[in-house]
């Protein structure tokens, strides 16, 4: 579960031979093999490619543009392989494993649900020998905060509290995929788990890890004792600070309701700060 730009939208009719798939079915040499897929910021498409698998993706906003030079960066480190990337469009391995995060979440498996996260965010934050590429200040991400916690105030202005710390004394800056979850790492049978759907951002590694904990959804998130035990788990497995990733959960959850009240989610909203609350009593404990 992400803040926005992530949620499928409905069937538009949209054939797989019409804009926006068709200049890339060309150009590649491309199959359909499967329905189109249409979310607020990308159109997707599963593809044959070269006899193989793949899953093509076309950019509708920038942070998507963003999230694909990231994407290649990588490398498959770690990450789908890039097979092609021009412009707008991605085409990637298709991942299609048969394991789920949210199923070994949902069986009792939650502990080792989130070192598989924290591992495959390792592999995402190795050095590799390329440049960065362009990516997104983190601290732009957090507009939405600040302006929600004036008008909101209560948990809001601890969150935006905590942010600004964390901001502005930053550690171990690197690139971050900024939607880490248990929704965006599968599992290939080939090469084990692998992120996709990287935002592309520049900041403290720590925050590639406080969207684990409003995941695998809400109603999980703020089950008595969890965030308490995977923050202890979490911070053991990445070698981060247990005190620093307790701040920036709060300071995360307070963005992503800060995002839902943008989108009219007032539900939404408040169910996210119920984590953002979670985080206050272990910092207060």
């Amino acid at each position: 579960m992400s803040g926005r730009s992530l949620t499928p939208g409905t069937g538009t009719g949209t054939s797989p031979e019409s804009q926006p798939f068709s200049p890339w079915l060309r150009g590649w040499g491309l199959t359909p093999d499967g329905e189109p897929i249409h979310t607020h910021s990308s159109d997707l498409l599963p593809v044959r490619f070269e006899g193989q698998p793949a899953m093509l993706k076309v950019a509708r906003v920038d942070e998507e543009r963003v999230g694909h030079r990231l994407m290649v960066w990588y490398g498959g480190e770690g990450a789908a392989r890039v097979l092609r990337h021009h412009e707008d469009a991605l085409l990637l391995e298709r991942v299609e494993g048969d394991l789920l995060l949210t199923e070994m979440v949902r069986a009792g498996w939650d502990d080792e649900a989130s070192r598989v996260l924290c591992g495959v965010v390792r592999q995402l934050h190795t050095p590799r020998p390329q440049p960065w590429p362009e990516l997104t200040p983190l601290t732009r991400w957090f507009r939405s905060l600040e302006e929600a916690a004036p008008r909101s105030g209560g948990i809001f202005t601890l969150s935006l509290e905590a942010a600004r710390h964390l901001l502005g004394h930053p550690q171990d800056l690197r690139p971050l995929h900024g939607d880490i979850h248990h929704g965006n790492v599968l599992h290939s049978r080939e090469r084990g788990w692998l992120a996709i759907d990287p935002k592309g951002l520049i900041g403290e590694r720590g925050f590639d890890y406080a969207n684990l904990f409003c995941n695998p959804d809400l109603e999980v998130a703020a089950t008595p004792g969890r965030l308490a035990r995977q923050s202890t788990v979490v911070a053991e497995a990445a070698g981060l600070d247990h005190r620093r990733l307790l701040q920036w959960i709060l300071a995360y959850a307070g963005l992503s309701a800060a995002w839902h009240l943008e989108d009219g989610e007032e539900g939404q909203a408040q169910r996210t700060l119920a984590v953002a609350s979670l985080a206050v009593a272990a910092l207060n404990d």
